[in-house]
């Protein structure tokens, strides 16, 4: 390169370092603006990940440096920027470009000492690699060497794929540098059969450009038209590699049984859980015992798709469906009731501590906090629940009283007939005055086999409409001309006398009307929240199910000038991760708007801080993998979610499914201790409590506060007013976020983080929110993640297990809290542990909390240290 090149060069590097005003494009500030909101025009030059993180964009102030040291570091930037740009004229892959090394240049090995042959990650892989992937890359190495398969099941973003591919790399001799090198000299590795990835069909080409970069394996996608050639390539030896979809393989799944493959590896593996699926008998199919599952939500809706995922992964490793079933599922569901017997409790907590032990031979799980906590700075998960207009709640109340509906509520009553048979057996199976029961059956009068029971689905659905947007009733001009009809005759119904206050009963055309909040609850506190954020430089992703909510999300932002993307089914694929990456990078996009059908998986959205999840689903996997799209490895600022639900409509009692939900995953998988809400008893018509049966989804909830009063309650058997206080400080600190900074004073954020629970309460929020019509709101990591879960030996963690020195009084309260096992003990005994540690750092609780999550583990270990040895000089008390 010659010199006048590299002038030209060093010259448009220059701005960079000192970035000036004109490109600042955030929100207007009287003090320095947020360097996070920086659109950084360069790639860092190569360093240590520590290194990386504090240039792009560590919002905390670095100590100060001596010149010369200050000197000395422009020095080598400079060089390393020099040897970067040589590296690129030279046209060498990006490789070392995409991933900066982290650690020493050295291979990891995974055989024991004295084995032959050596088995390990090559040195350009494993340096590349954080410590919680080379723990993911010994354990998948031990499942192998032991001829059977697991679960790696860390949470969504820490990298499966790519701890799998170090993995096949040690297994295959691969070397990540040059194609023809092998680490394992031995015939061994030529006899090794081709390895199977089964996964979605939206992160195949994930996989294949993940595998480039990482190693030289020849690698080919047994998927579209030209799945022949590939057989006969693969069948010839010409592919190490083969990677297919879910889809492909259930239908030519016979096909690819018949080869010998060393290693299968399912994605996504909670797809798995059905075990009537064909998919599922399929890959039962596979004659190989190394079996591998990837996926971070290993248990969605019941505890018997443990059985099903562990019985594919390791056959016969949980014992058989029914031994499981009586074993495990039902004590632990029986023990969980509210109301449940104290040896019903008993039993379930031994079981639990059984399954986990023998989970962790089959299954690797671990979570952000675990493992990259330290690098993020937090997320809050609130979920809100918004009142419906009067107009929504006139609306839903006469959808309750459709015949369709009543003949569901009253099923189990006797007959008005005078027979001793109950409705749903006698007169009233089919319903032929109803309005949505004669369009499902306009084929057959006489009705079908599973009547009057096909009409919960549709009914649902419409329910769910009404909460979200009365326009979603309306006809859909998409849908054929007998759906129009009569999806206008059902609004005529429900509209009633109001009809004329939404415009009749077609869909609306006025862009006003749509884009309107008056009539949507939900929309009226987005507007609000979005306002506030706006005026503080956030982004925002936000979240529906359904295309036509979007539609009008979309007209919302329109009308309120809001800069935005789309993404949902309709877009082409091969323009999503452009999509994606203009997001990330421009500061003018302050919105997303995603289908949360097409973007549960692949998308990195970390540039945005703020997540809202318009509509719940049955299943929690799907808003917690929506949550992820931004709270990941790269998020560098505080992610704040919060999940809209319409108080008083079912919706609430999704939300209270997905509590259950969660509470008996987190008790099977983890063996954690969960806080016993609910009466109901999933597949069991004896306890359906609250939750579980048909007149439960349709119960009319308008007159109650549902979830906050089922939380309050069990709160104040349980606990003291240590939670009831929580919930007001919480309340307060929700609240916050509907104001915008100017109205968020130094005296109000002060009043927040420092006075006691009372004080808060006086000085709350709560004459905002009761003006934006929210009636209840808390955080949900705060009603799930009630107890610890059983830990490994020697598994240490900050600071729950610090050995410190306190006061008689404090000892006595620490001792207390080690007698006892429940729940509220260990997280009275953290509160006390972590106000030490505060009074120590002069901050409250709320500021050194946010402190030790953006902390590195050396500032950590050396406030302990000086923590301990101050401590130590003062004598007891």
């Amino acid at each position: 390169m010659s010199l006048a090149t590299f002038k030209a060069l060093n010259e448009t590097l220059k701005p960079c370092k000192k970035l000036s005003s004109s490109i600042f494009t955030g929100p207007l500030s009287q003090e320095e603006p947020d360097p996070t909101t920086y659109l950084i025009p360069r790639k860092p030059p190569k360093s240590s990940l520590s290194q990386q993180i504090q240039r792009l964009g560590d919002c905390f102030p670095l100590p100060q440096q001596p010149q010369s040291q200050l000197k000395k570091n422009e020095d080598e930037e400079k060089e390393e920027a020099e040897q970067e740009i040589k590296i690129a004229d030279f046209g060498r892959p990006e490789l070392g470009q995409l991933f900066d090394h982290t650690g020493p240049f050295e291979p990891l090995v995974l055989s024991l000492p004295g084995e032959s042959p050596i088995v390990q990650v090559p040195a350009s892989i494993n340096c590349r690699l954080l410590e919680h992937q080379k723990e993911g890359v010994k354990f998948l190495y031990k499942l192998y060497k032991n001829n059977h398969g697991g679960v790696l099941g860390d949470d969504m973003g820490l990298g499966k794929t790519i701890q799998t591919i170090a993995f096949l790399a040690a297994v295959f001799g691969k070397d990540g540098e040059c194609a023809d090198s092998t680490i394992v000299r031995d015939n061994q590795v030529s006899r090794k059969g081709p390895v199977l990835i089964i996964c979605p069909t939206s992160v195949i080409q994930n996989w294949e450009i993940e595998f480039s970069r990482w190693a030289n394996f020849s690698v080919s996608l047994y998927h579209g038209a030209n799945r022949d050639l590939i057989l006969e390539k693969l069948e010839a030896g010409g592919a190490k590699i083969l990677i297919t979809s879910f889809d492909t393989y259930r239908i030519h799944g016979s096909i690819l049984s018949e080869i010998e493959w060393e290693i299968v590896i399912v994605d996504e593996a909670h797809r798995l859980k059905n075990e009537k699926s064909k998919l599922y008998g399929a890959c039962l199919e596979i004659s190989t015992r190394k079996r591998i599952g990837l996926t971070g939500t290993i248990m969605q809706n019941k505890i018997m798709e443990l059985f099903n995922l562990f019985n594919w992964v390791a056959p016969g490793s949980l014992g058989t469906r029914e031994h499981f079933r009586e074993f495990y599922d039902e004590p632990l569901k029986h023990g969980q009731r509210a109301t449940a017997p104290e040896r019903f409790v008993q039993v379930a907590d031994e079981r639990k501590e059984h399954l986990v032990a023998v989970l962790r031979k089959y299954m690797l799980r671990r979570t952000k906090d675990e493992t990259i906590g330290h690098l993020m700075l937090g997320k809050e998960d609130n979920v809100v629940f918004c009142a419906m207009s009067e107009l929504q709640k006139r609306v839903y109340s006469r959808m309750l009283q459709i015949p369709d509906i009543q003949c569901l509520i009253n099923k189990d009553l006797p007959c008005s007939c005078g027979s001793p048979l109950k409705q749903v057996e006698c007169c009233k199976r089919i319903v032929p005055d109803g309005i949505i029961w004669p369009y499902l059956h306009r084929d057959n009068p006489e009705g079908c086999d599973s009547c009057p029971f096909c009409l919960v689905l549709p009914c649902l659905v419409k329910l769910q409409q009404i909460s979200n947007h009365l326009e979603l009733i309306k006809p859909n001009p998409k849908d054929e001309p007998d759906k129009q009809r009569k999806d206008a005759e059902f609004a005529s119904a429900v509209f009633g006398p109001d009809i004329d206050l939404v415009g009749g009963n077609a869909q609306t055309e006025s862009f006003i009307g749509l884009s309107d909040v008056k009539h949507c609850g939900k929309m009226r506190a987005l507007e609000k929240l979005m306002f506030s954020w706006a005026s503080r430089g956030d982004k925002l992703l936000l979240f529906s199910y359904s295309v036509r909510m979007l539609d009008i999300l979309e007209k919302f932002l329109i009308r309120k000038g809001y800069s935005f993307s789309r993404l949902d089914g309709s877009t082409p694929t091969n323009l999503r991760q452009s999509m994606v990456d203009e997001f990330n990078s421009s500061p003018s996009k302050q919105v997303f708007l995603i289908s949360t059908r097409a973007g549960g998986l692949g998308l990195n959205l970390v540039s945005a801080n703020r997540v809202v999840i318009f509509d719940p689903n049955w299943n929690p996997a799907y808003d917690l993998q929506a949550q992820d799209r931004s709270f990941r490895f790269g998020q560098k600022r505080h992610v704040v979610v919060f999940r809209l639900l319409a108080a008083g409509s079912f919706e609430e009692l999704v939300y209270s499914r997905q509590v259950y939900k969660q509470q008996l995953s987190n008790i099977a998988v983890s063996g954690k201790m969960e806080k016993r809400y609910f009466e109901g008893v999933q597949d069991c018509k004896q306890f359906q409590g609250e939750l579980f049966g048909i007149c439960n989804l349709f119960r009319d909830l308008s007159d109650k506060l549902f979830t906050s009063e089922i939380i309050e309650l069990h709160a104040k058997h349980g606990q003291n007013d240590a939670h009831c206080s929580t919930a007001r400080q919480e309340l307060a600190e929700i609240g916050s976020y509907f104001l915008p900074p100017k109205q968020m004073g130094t005296t109000t954020l002060s009043v927040l983080e420092t006075s006691r629970p009372s004080d808060v309460t006086a000085t709350t929020n709560k004459p905002v929110l009761d003006e934006l019509g929210i009636l209840y709101a808390h955080r949900n990591e705060n009603i799930i993640n009630f107890g610890h879960g059983i830990k490994k030996k020697n598994d240490e963690s900050f600071p729950e297990n610090i050995n410190v020195a306190v006061s008689s009084k404090q000892r006595r309260k620490l001792d207390d809290a080690d007698e006892k096992e429940n729940g509220s003990s260990s997280k009275n005994r953290k509160r006390i542990q972590y106000g030490l540690l505060a009074q120590f750092k002069g901050m409250g609780e709320i500021e050194f909390s946010k402190w030790v999550l953006s902390a590195t583990p050396s500032e950590r270990e050396n406030m302990l240290e000086e923590f301990k040895k101050r401590k130590l000089k003062v004598p007891n008390s």
